[in-house]
């Protein structure tokens, strides 16, 4: 074989070019499918971060609702942990406003000084439980006359013609109090049927 010859030097030149351009095909699709793994467990990796990522969001959310649902419970039951005792001592507040609105106004100037201090000591003690009360959350149902008639908090005894609307509280027979948004005990009213038929 002649190693000067021009044409056997191009044959030696494009079977190495073939060879070299086989090597490079062979070395790319090596990587490439070297490197189709690799980007399917990046995509496998990322999804499961999402998923990981949603699940803590969706437990730090559960968490939240947890806390503000045990904070609620703790503050009723901070707030209607005193119902019982305070549904008991109405009683007390009654009788103590009934002292009080026995004494008819006319007879304060004839009493004597002994007399006017008790009163003054009742009517001291009366407020100072109401204030008392009122402090844990337990305050009067407003059950003034022409008050708006609300069955949850009001229980009609009777209904009267009276001044009023219709509908209205005429006339508090008892006091009714509730503590939080809860009704401790509903006030006695009677209702008003509005002003008498004149005759």
């Amino acid at each position: 074989m002649n190693d000067n010859n021009p044409s056997s030097a191009n044959e030696d030149e494009a079977v190495l070019t073939a060879e070299n351009e086989g090597m490079d095909e062979a070395v790319g699709h090596a990587q490439s499918s070297r490197i189709n793994p690799l980007a399917e467990i990046v995509s496998g990796l990322e999804k499961e971060r999402d998923q990981l990522k949603d699940n803590v969001l969706r437990a730090l959310a559960e968490t939240d609702n947890v806390r503000k649902r045990a904070n609620r419970q703790i503050e009723e039951a901070r707030l209607y942990a005193v119902e019982k005792f305070a549904r008991d001592l109405l009683n007390v507040a009654d009788n103590l406003s009934r002292a009080v609105e026995a004494v008819p106004p006319e007879s304060r100037g004839i009493m004597t000084d002994a007399v006017k201090t008790a009163l003054e000591g009742v009517e001291l003690t009366q407020k100072e439980l109401v204030t008392v009360l009122s402090r844990h959350g337990v305050t009067a149902i407003d059950s003034s006359p022409g008050a708006a008639f609300d069955p949850n908090m009001h229980q009609a005894v009777t209904q009267v013609p009276s001044e009023h609307p219709a509908g209205s509280v005429a006339e508090l027979y008892q006091s009714g109090w509730r503590i939080g948004d809860r009704t401790l005990r509903a006030a006695l009213v009677a209702v008003s049927g509005g002003p008498a038929a004149k005759q």
